[in-house]
């Protein structure tokens, strides 16, 4: 029997220490904690891995402290896009949304592209209508806004203009949640889902969707979801390169992470907010990055749950 374990992120755009309140904390570590609990609670079961990332995802979809779903950070034209990718490594199905505008979970939709249709992504106007007429939730903008990511939107229009947003935080740039999982029967899979960065252009699409990028499983190797600067990810094929170093290479699950985000992603002119989490076949698990701090959290095969926000 394969070690069944789980791993989500909730992004690497932590709040910066100082502006991170007790409370606040509580309640990160809270719906990172929810989240773990809806995934576990399918693997221990003997669940497959797919549902195990989805119901992970979708609970951090649900709360307004991540930028997925209720809570996504608004787009350039003070409006939401979505972007979604769910992965089963059994048999490299997958399926995605990109630029979605009403689809109150996306991660769900992802999962219905890959189950009822023969593409792989589906975008804009199209997901949304796709989603209407498999019976998913839609919903009107104002469903996705809080205050919290509107401040941060008119925070970033200011730095725009005094030519001064390179200097923004993590936090205040972007967002993303993933989860990973091998389940008893050794299958691996990987879901993300982002509403991209802060103040980003009308139409931008970033890494989560992408196979191979952001997002990406196969049985016997990896399960890999990113969260960082989506551009740089798809220029590398970040999460298949990850695969094809363990693969083809023989590297282990941290060392082929750790080239990636501590290595390809932070030399000169490239360098890069990012973070991971990954498992592999044997249940090793990977949860770099190389920023202040990554929401993420963990269940192994011992069953303990760890959730964690910044280095300690």
């Amino acid at each position: 029997m394969s070690r069944t374990v789980l791993a989500i992120h909730g992004g690497c755009g932590v709040l910066p220490r100082a502006e991170m309140t007790v409370s606040m904390a509580a309640d990160f570590r809270q719906g990172l904690e929810q989240s773990l609990r809806a995934g576990w609670a399918i693997l221990e079961k003997g669940g497959p891995a797919l549902d195990a990332v989805e119901a992970a995802v979708l609970v951090m979809e649900d709360l307004p402290l991540f930028n997925a779903g209720h809570g996504a950070v608004f787009n350039a034209e003070f409006g939401h896009e979505l972007d979604a990718a769910i992965m089963d490594g059994a048999d490299l199905r997958a399926g995605a949304v990109a630029a979605a505008r009403a689809i109150r979970n996306p991660i769900r939709a992802a999962r219905a592209v890959m189950e009822h249709t023969d593409c792989a992504l589906l975008a804009g106007e199209g997901a949304d209508a796709f989603a209407k007429q498999h019976g998913l939730e839609v919903v009107e903008q104002d469903y996705f806004s809080t205050e919290w990511r509107r401040r941060a939107l008119v925070r970033m229009k200011v730095m725009e203009k005094d030519g001064t947003q390179k200097a923004a935080t993590e936090a205040q740039k972007h967002g993303t949640v993933g989860a990973v999982a091998l389940d008893a029967r050794g299958h691996l899979a990987a879901a993300t889902s982002t509403g991209g960065y802060t103040n980003k252009r009308l139409g931008r699409v970033g890494d989560s969707p992408i196979l191979g990028a952001g997002t990406y499983a196969e049985d016997g190797v990896c399960a890999v979801s990113a969260t960082g600067k989506g551009e740089f990810f798809m220029r590398k094929l970040l999460a298949y390169d990850i695969a094809a170093r363990i693969k083809y290479r023989g590297e282990t699950l941290a060392a082929a992470c750790d080239a990636l985000v501590q290595g390809e992603l932070r030399r000169p002119g490239w360098f890069s907010g990012a973070g991971l989490v990954a498992v592999d076949a044997k249940g090793a698990i990977a949860m770099p990055y190389n920023t202040e701090g990554m929401y993420r959290g963990a269940v192994g095969s011992d069953r303990a749950l760890s959730v964690a926000i910044y280095g300690d």
